[in-house]
C-alpha cells in the first residue's frame, strides 16, 4: 500500500521503469555534446557508448580539444535543441547533464569515463526525492543492483537517449545461450564494445567460447527480448529447446534469433573491469543486414518518457 501511495506522488506518467519503443520512430530526440567550461565542443548523440550504469560508464570518441586526467569539469550534456559548438550554451538549453571522471584511453584512442554525478530536469525536485526514497525503501535488498545515491539520476539521464536492445548468441556444437543486452556499441569499423555483469554467468561464457553473435532484432519482439533477460544466468541449452520456444526457428536462418534485422559477429580481444561490469573490446566483422524496413528495438526510461509527455511529445511506446 505505501508503495502504491508513493507511486501517485513520484510524477511518473508511466509506471514501468524502461519503455520499449521503435528507436527510427521517436520524434525530436535529444541531442548529446561533450562540454567543458560551458561550451559544447562535440556532438556525440550517435558516437557514444553507454557500457555501464553501477558505475555509469561512458565510452567516448577521442577529441584534442578533451582534456583528460586530472581536468575534473569534463560534461556531458543533454539538449532539446541543436547547439552551436564551441559556443557557450545557456543553461536552459541542457535538460540533463553528467559530470564525468576520466578513467582510461583504450587502445582504439576512445577515452572511458565514470560518471560522477548528474542533474535533470525531466523531473521536479520533489518528485525526484519520492523516487529517491522509492529506491531506498524498497529495492536496497540483496540480489538486486541499488542505485545508491545520485546514480539513479544518472541512470536516468543515460537513458534518455534510446538504447538498442541486442541479443547475444553464443555456444558451441549444439547448445546455445540467448540474452539481452544494451550495454554495447560500435567504436569504428573494426572494433566494439560489449558490457556484461562479471559475476554473471552469460559474463563467463563470453570468456569462454570468445565469439559470438550480436543481433538487433525488431521492435515487434519486445515481450520476447525482455522474457530473455533471465538468461545471463543460465547454462546453454540445445538448439531444440531454442526451436520449440520459438527464438530459433529453422528457416532461413536457423543460427539466429527470430524477428533479426541485422548481426555482426564478434570476437574477444581483451576486457578490463569497472565496478561490477566487465567490458570486452572485440574485433567486429561487417554488419549483415537481413532486413532494412523495420523498425528496431529499443527504450528508454521513464522519467524521460514522462517528461516528454508533459511537453506534448510524442512516443509510440510497447507496455509490456
Amino acid at each position: 500500500m505505501l508503495k502504491k501511495f508513493l507511486d501517485k506522488l513520484n510524477g511518473l506518467h508511466f509506471q514501468q521503469e524502461y519503455l520499449c519503443l521503435a528507436k527510427e520512430t521517436m520524434e525530436n530526440p535529444l541531442h548529446v555534446y561533450i562540454s567543458v567550461q560551458g561550451k559544447a565542443l562535440q556532438d556525440i548523440t550517435e558516437t557514444h557508448v553507454f557500457a555501464g550504469y553501477n558505475p555509469l560508464v561512458f565510452i567516448l570518441p577521442s577529441n584534442d580539444k578533451i582534456p583528460t586526467d586530472p581536468f575534473p569539469a569534463t560534461q556531458v550534456i543533454f539538449s532539446q535543441n541543436p547547439l552551436t559548438l564551441n559556443e557557450v550554451y545557456r543553461e536552459k538549453d541542457a535538460v540533463a547533464k553528467l559530470d564525468m571522471k576520466w578513467v582510461k584511453r583504450l587502445e582504439t584512442g576512445h577515452f572511458v569515463y565514470e560518471g560522477m554525478k548528474g542533474q535533470h530536469h525531466f523531473l521536479s525536485k520533489w518528485h525526484q526525492f519520492v523516487i529517491g526514497f522509492e529506491n531506498r525503501l524498497f529495492n536496497n535488498k540483496p540480489g538486486n543492483i541499488f542505485l545508491r545515491g545520485n546514480l539513479l539520476q544518472q541512470i536516468q539521464i543515460a537513458y534518455s537517449v534510446p538504447r538498442v536492445i541486442s541479443l547475444v548468441t553464443l555456444g558451441s556444437g549444439d547448445k546455445f545461450n540467448v540474452f539481452p543486452t544494451d550495454l554495447n556499441g560500435e567504436l569504428d569499423n573494426d572494433h566494439y564494445v560489449i558490457s556484461l555483469r562479471k559475476n554473471g554467468k552469460a559474463c563467463q561464457q563470453a570468456e569462454m567460447y570468445k565469439k559470438f553473435t550480436l543481433s538487433q532484432v525488431q521492435s515487434k519482439a519486445y515481450k520476447m527480448v525482455y522474457a530473455l533477460g533471465k538468461n545471463h544466468m543460465q547454462e546453454p541449452r540445445p538448439k531444440e529447446d531454442w526451436i520449440q520456444s520459438k527464438i530459433f526457428s529453422l528457416f532461413p536462418y536457423p543460427d539466429l534469433p527470430v524477428d533479426t534485422l541485422r548481426y555482426r559477429e564478434l570476437e574477444i580481444l581483451n576486457f578490463s573491469d569497472l565496478g561490477i561490469h566487465r567490458i570486452f573490446l572485440c574485433k567486429t566483422g561487417p554488419v549483415a543486414t537481413l532486413d532494412a524496413t523495420r523498425d528496431t528495438l529499443s527504450h528508454i526510461h521513464t522519467a524521460y518518457a514522462s517528461w516528454r509527455f508533459n511537453k506534448g511529445l510524442g512516443g509510440n511506446y510497447l507496455l509490456r
